[in-house]
């Protein structure tokens, strides 16, 4: 088995860790954060864009907004599937509101919206709001 490459969602360094490692809290070489999170992370632009680049772990980002109804219906859920995840899939979200450019830039068109990616590229996208279980089922993992 080999190093996967991890970008920590805290300070955004780059970390590798071996990947019999990755189900045992791997942290950040740098500041010690959680590699492989239980909780869903929120990144900014610039962290999702690194991780997105260099991660060789599945990352799924959820865009949201705060006055969503359907996001902040789904967000328990959310967390639900990232528990469910841990050690095989990173789930972050990025608030759109926040930061409209980075929807724009990801052709964000409704929300909620998730988007899969597995090193550098889009695996796969999903609108509307889903249960935990939905969300895990689509990404068979």
């Amino acid at each position: 088995m080999g190093a996967k490459t991890l970008t920590c969602l805290t300070c955004a360094q780059l970390n590798r860790v071996p990947e019999e490692k990755l189900g045992s809290a791997p942290k950040c070489g740098s500041c010690g954060a959680a590699l492989m999170p239980s909780k869903p992370a929120d990144v900014d632009p610039a962290t999702l864009q690194k991780a997105v680049q260099n991660d060789d772990v599945l990352l799924v980002a959820d865009f949201w907004a705060p006055w969503c109804g359907p996001c902040r219906m789904m967000a328990p859920e959310y967390a639900k599937a990232a528990q469910a995840l841990a050690g095989r899939a990173r789930l972050v979200k990025l608030n759109t509101q926040d930061h409209q450019s980075t929807g724009a830039r990801y052709r964000i068109r409704g929300i909620p919206a998730l988007i899969a990616f597995e090193r550098g590229k889009e695996k796969k996208r999903q609108a509307g709001a889903m249960r935990a279980g939905q969300i895990i089922s689509w990404l068979r993992v």
